[in-house]
C-alpha cells in the first residue's frame, strides 16, 4: 500500500508537470517505468486500486445513460459587451447600485473559453463527481469521462501543516476544450474511419466528453482550465477573484496562464486590444474576454439581471468570419487514401491573415449544406485551425453556381475512387498511389509493422524522390549500387539498412498484413484473420460473408479487405513481396499424434481478469497447446470464460449468455 501510494503521488505530480505546467522534469521512459511499476502492483493487489489512481484514466465500463446532477449553486452565463464603450456603460450601470458610484474597483481579465463548461466536486481533496453545466441548475454526470483527463487533478494534496489545505467540500467550475493543434488531425482520423468530421473544436470537446463509453473520451486529447469556485465549506477561500485563481493554481488545478489583474478599466481596454492579437497564437479557441470585479463579495451583492450576474461581463471579439467566393474544389489525397475536398477561395483577410484555402470536411457535409462552386460562402478562421466553410449565402445566388461532384477517380494515380457502404469518406485504394507513397512506406517500416531498423522518414522521402521506390515492395529490391549514389549513404549506413531490410523478411505474416495499411486492419485484427484463415493468400480470396463469419470482424472491415485485395495494383505489390521472400502463411502446428492429448479440441475460450499463476499469453498458449481456441470477445459461440480477479464486462456478458465460467484451477483439471 505504501509503495502504491508513493507511486501514485509521483505519477500524479509528473502528470501535473507535463499536462498542466508543460514543464516535465523526467523523461518519457522514466515516467513509463513508474507507471509500469504501479500497474504491476495493482494487478497483484486489485483490492487496493483507488478511484484516483492514474491507471484509472483509461476509461470505465460504458454507461446506459447520464445521471442528472443538481448543482449546489446556479451555474450562470454572462451578459455580453461588444466594445470598450459597452464596457464603460456596464461600469456606469453597476455604479448606480453602489453606495459610492465612483468607488475604485479592480478587475480580473480571463479568456472566454469556447468549450464545454463543467462542475467538479471534491471531498477531502478527492475528486468524486463531475457534471456538465446543463441548464445551469441541473447537469449530466460525466464523472468517468472527466477522470480520463490528464490535466484534471484526481486528488488535491492535503498537507495538514500547510495553509493551503483544501476545504473538506469543494466545488469548482472550469471549461473542457479541444487543443487546436490536435483538431485537424483528429477530424482526418475520423473521416478515415468513416465517421463524420466535427464542425469546430467546441463541438469536438462536447461530443468527446458526452460519451457513454469513457474509453472513447480517454482516447481524445481533451484538457481543461479551472477558473471559479461554486461552493465550499470553511473560510479559507479568499474574497478576491485574483487570489482565488492563484489558490486554484497552488492546489494543482490547470489555470490559464493568460489571466490578468487590472487596477482599472483602462487596463482592461488595453488587455482587450492585446487579446485581439494574442487569440490567434493560442492553442485553444476564445471568443472574447471575461471581466470580473475582483472583490467577489461586492460582485455577488450586485445580484443579477435575469440570469446574468451583474458583477462580471463578457467582452466579445469581432467574429473571425468573412464572406468570399468559392472558386473551385481541389481533392487532396491523405496518407490512408482519403480523398478530402478542399476549397479554393477568392483571397480574403480574416483576423489579420490572408485566406485562400479552407476545409470542406467531406462530400456528405457539402451535400448537407448545399455548397456549390461559385457560391458566396461564409468562411470562419479560429486561432491556428485551418479555416472552414460555415455555409453558402443562398440569397445572393444568380443561377451560375455548379453542384460539387464526388470524385470518381483518384486525382494522383487515376485509380477508381471507393466509398465503402455506410462511410462518409471516399478513398483511393491503390497502395502504389504516389500521393500516399511516402506515408505508406513510413508506416510499413515502423516499429509496430515490419520494424526495419535504420529506415526512417527522411530515408523514405529521399528514396521516393530519387525514384528508387515506387511501392512498398520496392524496399526489398534496393541494392548497394543504387544506395551508393545517394548523398550521405556510406558503406556502414548502407549495410545497416540492407541488414534491417533482410531481417524484416522473417517477420510473421500477421505483421506483414498489418503493415499493408488496409483500413481497419491493425495488429489485433490481422492476428484474428490469420488465426482463422491461416495465411494472406487465403485472406485474398475470402468473400465478405466468410470474413464476417470470423468472430471480431464486422461488415466495414470485411468490405475494406475485399476491396483492397480486388485492386490490381495491390495484388501486384503482393506478388513482388512474395518473390522477395516474405512470409505469407502462419507456421502450421505439428500434426497431433496419440501421445499429444487434446482435451480442449473444438472448444472456444475467452480470458478475462488476473489469473493466479498464468499471464494471459501463457494461458492462451496452454489452451491452444491442448487443442482449444482463444478469442477476444464473449459470444454465444464461446464455450468457456476463463476468469481471474478483477474480471470486468466480459464476466457480466458471459453470465447473461449462461456461458460456463472457469477459474485457473478448473482449467487445469480439464487438462
Amino acid at each position: 500500500m505504501e509503495q502504491m501510494t508513493r507511486l501514485r503521488d509521483q505519477i500524479n505530480y509528473h502528470l501535473y508537470r507535463y499536462h498542466v505546467l508543460d514543464a516535465p522534469v523526467i523523461s518519457d521512459a522514466e515516467y513509463d517505468e513508474l507507471y509500469r511499476q504501479l500497474v504491476e502492483l495493482e494487478a497483484a493487489h486489485p483490492q487496493l486500486i483507488t478511484p484516483d489512481s492514474p491507471t484509472q484514466r483509461a476509461g470505465a465500463e460504458p454507461l446506459g445513460a447520464f445521471a442528472k446532477v443538481s448543482h449546489p449553486a446556479p451555474i450562470l452565463s454572462l451578459a455580453n459587451a461588444f466594445s470598450v464603450a459597452d464596457l464603460h456603460a456596464w461600469r456606469a450601470r453597476i455604479g448606480r447600485l453602489l453606495p459610492d458610484s465612483d468607488v475604485a474597483l479592480t478587475f480580473t481579465v480571463e479568456p472566454k473559453l469556447d468549450g464545454l463548461s463543467v462542475v467538479l466536486t471534491y471531498r477531502d481533496g478527492l475528486f468524486v463527481q463531475g457534471a456538465t453545466r446543463g441548464n445551469g441548475e441541473v447537469g449530466e454526470d460525466v464523472t468517468p469521462n472527466l477522470r480520463t483527463l490528464r490535466s484534471l487533478p484526481q486528488r488535491i494534496p492535503v498537507d495538514p501543516a500547510s495553509a493551503l489545505i483544501p476545504p473538506p467540500y469543494l466545488v469548482v467550475r472550469g471549461e473542457v476544450f479541444f487543443p487546436l493543434d490536435k483538431f485537424e488531425a483528429f477530424n482526418l482520423s475520423r473521416m478515415e474511419a468513416g465517421a463524420a468530421a466535427y464542425m469546430n473544436p467546441r463541438n469536438a470537446a462536447s461530443g468527446s466528453l458526452r460519451q457513454l463509453d469513457s474509453t472513447i473520451t480517454a482516447a481524445r486529447p481533451l484538457t481543461l482550465y479551472v477558473y471559479d469556485f461554486v461552493a465550499w465549506q470553511g473560510d479559507n477561500v479568499p474574497d478576491q477573484q485574483w487570489a482565488r485563481l492563484e489558490l486554484l493554481r497552488a492546489w494543482g488545478f490547470p489555470v490559464s496562464p493568460h489571466n490578468r489583474h487590472c487596477p482599472d478599466l483602462d487596463c482592461v481596454a488595453i488587455a482587450y486590444e492585446e487579446w485581439a492579437t494574442l487569440r490567434n497564437s493560442l492553442n485553444y479557441e476564445v471568443d472574447g474576454i471575461v471581466i470580473k470585479i475582483n472583490d467577489r463579495p461586492l460582485a455577488d451583492s450586485l445580484g443579477f439581471v435575469g440570469k446574468d450576474p451583474r458583477g462580471a461581463i463578457a467582452l466579445k471579439f469581432p467574429a473571425q468570419e468573412k464572406t468570399t467566393k468559392l472558386l473551385d474544389v481541389v481533392v487532396n489525397v491523405g496518407r490512408t487514401g482519403v480523398l478530402a475536398p478542399a476549397a479554393a477561395l477568392e483571397a480574403v483577410e480574416i483576423g489579420g491573415v490572408i485566406v485562400r484555402n479552407a476545409t470542406l470536411h467531406n462530400y456528405d457535409e457539402i451535400a448537407r449544406k448545399d455548397i456549390r462552386i461559385g457560391d458566396t460562402v461564409l468562411v470562419k478562421r479560429a486561432g491556428e485551425v485551418i479555416p472552414y466553410i460555415v455555409g453558402p449565402v443562398v440569397d445572393v445566388r444568380d443561377g451560375s453556381e455548379l453542384p460539387i461532384q464526388k470524385p470518381t477517380h483518384c486525382p494522383a494515380c487515376g485509380e477508381p475512387a471507393v466509398q465503402p457502404p455506410g462511410e462518409v469518406a471516399i478513398y483511393c485504394d491503390n497502395s502504389a498511389c504516389p500521393a500516399q507513397l511516402v506515408r505508406r512506406i513510413e508506416y510499413f517500416v515502423s516499429r509496430g509493422a515490419m520494424d526495419i531498423e535504420g529506415f526512417g522518414g527522411q530515408t523514405a522521402v529521399l528514396l521516393t524522390e530519387k525514384g528508387l521506390i515506387h511501392d512498398i515492395a520496392d524496399i526489398y529490391y534496393l541494392n548497394k549500387e543504387d544506395l551508393h549514389a545517394l548523398e550521405g549513404f556510406k558503406d556502414k549506413k548502407i549495410d545497416n539498412l540492407l541488414t534491417g531490410i533482410a531481417a524484416s523478411k522473417q517477420r510473421p505474416p500477421e505483421r506483414l498484413l498489418a503493415a499493408l495499411g488496409i483500413r481497419f486492419v491493425g495488429s489485433v485484427v490481422a492476428a484474428l484473420l490469420l488465426d482463422a484463415l491461416g495465411g494472406i493468400d487465403e485472406l485474398a480470396v475470402a468473400t465478405q460473408e466468410e470474413l464476417e463469419a470470423i468472430e471480431g470482424i464486422g461488415p466495414g472491415t470485411a468490405v475494406s479487405i475485399t476491396t483492397w485485395f480486388a485492386n490490381d495494383n495491390n495484388r501486384a505489390v503482393l506478388e513482388k513481396l512474395r518473390a522477395a521472400g516474405l512470409t505469407f502463411a502462419k507456421a502450421r502446428p505439428a500434426a497431433a499424434d496419440d501421445t499429444q492429448p487434446t482435451p480442449l479440441a473444438g472448444l472456444t475460450f475467452v480470458i478475462t481478469g488476473a489469473l493466479p499463476t498464468l499471464s494471459r499469453d501463457e494461458a492462451k498458449a496452454l489452451i491452444e497447446q491442448h487443442g482449444g481456441k482463444v478469442t477476444g470477445s464473449v459470444s454465444k459461440n464461446t464455450s468457456y470464460l476463463l476468469a481471474g480477479e478483477n474480471a470486468g464486462s466480459k464476466l457480466t456478458k458471459a453470465q447473461q449468455l449462461n456461458i460456463p465460467i472457469l477459474d485457473e484451477a478448473a482449467l487445469r483439471q480439464m487438462l
